[in-house]
């Protein structure tokens, strides 16, 4: 499995949820600023409201945008058999008998890209499953309680 191929596919997903966000964020401000919700009273907060919405929207634009050029400087890195989990690696976990394929990369936790027909969720070393993997190797099995449960994990396979 190609990571660069990988890489790019974060990156147009990140690009696609930038422009949704863009197109929201100019909406909002547009609304925010139409004559048609000038308040009427000071009870009526709809320009406000539609002020805040667009300012947040705008932040999270500029977020995804720095997660972009963070992803386009990333440097790809091969992981050999035995080598320890870091920054890049693309880990295969089994779960209790449910097979998982992580991406681990520095922003933008959670989200999950579809590459060769198989599912990937990009998980962060700061995720708690993120820092339960770093340091560790291909091979490796270990138990955590979640939620009441001992849940048990084996890496598979690090690349």
């Amino acid at each position: 499995m190609k990571k660069t191929l990988l890489l790019r596919q974060i990156v147009a997903s990140l690009t696609d949820s930038l422009g949704v966000l863009e197109k929201a964020a100019r909406a909002s401000h547009e609304e925010a600023t139409h004559e048609s919700n000038k308040a009427e009273s000071k009870y009526d907060t709809r320009g406000l409201e539609a002020a805040y919405l667009a300012g947040g929207q705008a932040r999270k634009a500029k977020e995804i945008l720095d997660s972009i050029t963070v992803y386009e400087a990333l440097a790809i890195k091969d992981f050999a058999p035995g080598e320890p989990i870091d920054l890049t690696a693309l880990v295969e976990l089994d779960t209790d008998g449910m097979r998982s394929t992580y991406f681990i990369g520095p922003k933008n936790g959670g989200l999950e890209i579809e590459h060769q027909r198989k599912q990937i969720m990009v998980i962060t070393p700061q995720s708690p499953l993120g820092q339960n993997l770093m340091g560790r190797r291909s091979g490796q099995r270990w138990t955590a309680k979640i939620g009441g449960s001992t849940v048990k994990y084996h890496i598979v396979s690090v690349r």
